[in-house]
C-alpha cells in the first residue's frame, strides 16, 4: 500500500482520539533543529463529527490484536487494516512540517502483536524525529498499557505530552467490554509516569539543565456512554486521578456506536451534551475548588443536562445565596455562576477602589443574566429570588435559549475610482 493509502486509512483509525489541546509545551528548537513549540503554537481544526483536531493525528498501526467491543479497530472488525514503518512515519512527519501543513504530530496506535512490540516501534519514531531529524515540534504520544516501564521511561523523555487511555470508568465494564485489557495494566504506567515527571520538575528547579520529562504533563481518555456508570462515578475517578497521577486533564469521549455488539448500549446518536456537562463538571474540578461529591451525590448522580453544573449546583444550595460580591472571599465569588475566573479576579482588585455596581459589573465581565439571581451588592439583592430555585430555573433556562443578536451585515467599501 502507497503512503498516501496507508495516511488515508490510518488518519481516519484515528479520529475518535480525544486530543484537543494546546501543546501546553515550550520547546526551542535553536539554529541546528527543525522548528520548535510554544505553549499556544499548535493549531487546531474541527472534524466533520464536531471533534477538535489538531497537529498530524495519525495511528501507526490500525491491525489490533484487541478485540475491543467499543473500538472501531477492533480485531473482529472488517476494515482495512495496515502499519506505517518507523522511518515512513518519520519522513511523512518532517515533510509536513516542512510544508507547513502541521506543527506537531499526535502518534498513537492500536496494538500490533503485543503491548511491548508496538510501544518499540513508537519510541522508535519519536527517537528519530528527535535525535536525527532534530525535530523541536510538539510530540503528543500514546502509551501502550502492559508495555515495559523503560520504553514508558524513554517516551517521556522524547515526547511533550504521554497519555494513557483509562478507555472505562471501572474495571467491572473493562471486563466487560475490553477482556485482554488490563485495569492495573493502566494503573501502573499512569503512576510511573505522574511520579516522574513530578521528579522532574522538582530536579529542573533545582537544575535547569536538568533534561525535561513529559513537560506538558499526561493526560487520559475516557469513553462515556457505553457503560452504565453514573457521572459520580465518573467524576470521582477523575477528581482522584488529578490528585494522585499528577494528571494534566482527562479528556471524554462520547461512545460513537460503530460496531454492533450485545454488549453495548443502543444508541441513536452520541451522548455529546453529556460529554459536554462532563468537561464542563470537570472543570470546576479542576479550577473552581470543587470537589465531585458537591457537584453531585447519590441523590443526584447525573449532571443535569439543561444547565451547567455550577448553576444546578447553586440551584441545589439556596443558602449560601445571595453572595455580597463587595465582600465575599475570592473562593465564593467562583461559586456564582455568571462569574468565571477572571471576572472573580477583577472583582477583588476593582473593590479595592470602589463599591462594585452592576454595570461595573458588566464592565468587567460578570454574565449578569445568570448572575443576578445569585448576588448582592452592599446588602442589597440585584434579584430577590435566590429562595426560589424553581423559577431561577425556569429564568436561567428562558436566558440559554434566547435567539443570539445576530450580527450587522457587513458591506465591502469600493475605493473611489475603482468601480
Amino acid at each position: 500500500m502507497e503512503t498516501l493509502e496507508k495516511l488515508e486509512v490510518l488518519a481516519g483509525s484515528a479520529r475518535y482520539d480525544a486530543s484537543c489541546a494546546s501543546s501546553g509545551s515550550t520547546r526551542s528548537g535553536g539554529k541546528a533543529s527543525l522548528g520548535h513549540a510554544s505553549q499556544g503554537g499548535i493549531c487546531h481544526s474541527w472534524s466533520d463529527d464536531g471533534r477538535c483536531i489538531s497537529l498530524l493525528k495519525v495511528l501507526l498501526s490500525n491491525d489490533c490484536s484487541y478485540d475491543c467491543a467499543y473500538c472501531v479497530n477492533r480485531r473482529s472488525n472488517p476494515v482495512q487494516r495496515t502499519s506505517f514503518e518507523v522511518q515512513e512515519l518519520v519522513d511523512l512527519t518532517i515533510s509536513f512540517y516542512r510544508r507547513n501543513y502541521i506543527e506537531g504530530l499526535f502518534l498513537s496506535s492500536a496494538v500490533l502483536k503485543n503491548p511491548d512490540h508496538t510501544m518499540e516501534r513508537l519510541v522508535g519514531v519519536v527517537r528519530k524525529l528527535r535525535q536525527e531529524e532534530r525535530f523541536a515540534g510538539y510530540i503528543h504520544m500514546k502509551v501502550i498499557p502492559g508495555s515495559s516501564q523503560e520504553l514508558v521511561g524513554e517516551a517521556g523523555l522524547f515526547a511533550d505530552r504521554v497519555s494513557v487511555n483509562i478507555e472505562l470508568p471501572s474495571g467491572s465494564s473493562l471486563n466487560l467490554l475490553a477482556p485482554q485489557k488490563d485495569k492495573q495494566a493502566i494503573l501502573t504506567p499512569m503512576a510511573f509516569l505522574g511520579e516522574t515527571i513530578g521528579n522532574s520538575l522538582m530536579e529542573r528547579r533545582k537544575n535547569p539543565k536538568a533534561p525535561r520529562f513529559s513537560p506538558a504533563g499526561q493526560s487520559t481518555q475516557m469513553i462515556i456512554g457505553a457503560s452504565p456508570e453514573s457521572d459520580l462515578q465518573i467524576l470521582r475517578l477523575s477528581q482522584g486521578l488529578y490528585r494522585t497521577m499528577n494528571l494534566k486533564r482527562v479528556y471524554y469521549s462520547a461512545f460513537v456506536p460503530l460496531t454492533s455488539d450485545n454488549r453495548l448500549p443502543v444508541l441513536v446518536t452520541p451522548p455529546l451534551q453529556r460529554e459536554h456537562r462532563l468537561y464542563q463538571a470537570d472543570w470546576l474540578l479542576r479550577n473552581y475548588g470543587f470537589n465531585a461529591e458537591e457537584i453531585l451525590s447519590d441523590d443526584y448522580p447525573f449532571l443535569e443536562e439543561r444547565i451547567d453544573p455550577k448553576a444546578a449546583w447553586a440551584l441545589r444550595h439556596p443558602e449560601f445565596f445571595p453572595v455580597d460580591l463587595n465582600r465575599a472571599e475570592y473562593a465564593m465569588l467562583l461559586r456564582v455562576p455568571g462569574i468565571g475566573v477572571t471576572s472573580a479576579r477583577r472583582i477583588v482588585s476593582a473593590r479595592r477602589f470602589a463599591v462594585l455596581t452592576p454595570e461595573g459589573l458588566k464592565k468587567i465581565g460578570v454574565v449578569m443574566k445568570r448572575a443576578r439571581f445569585f448576588i448582592a451588592l452592599s446588602g442589597r439583592s440585584v434579584e430577590k429570588l435566590h429562595d426560589r430555585p424553581s423559577l431561577i430555573f425556569r429564568k436561567l433556562l428562558a436566558a440559554e435559549n434566547q435567539p443570539q443578536k445576530t450580527t450587522i451585515k457587513q458591506r465591502q467599501l469600493t475605493l473611489p475610482g475603482l468601480e
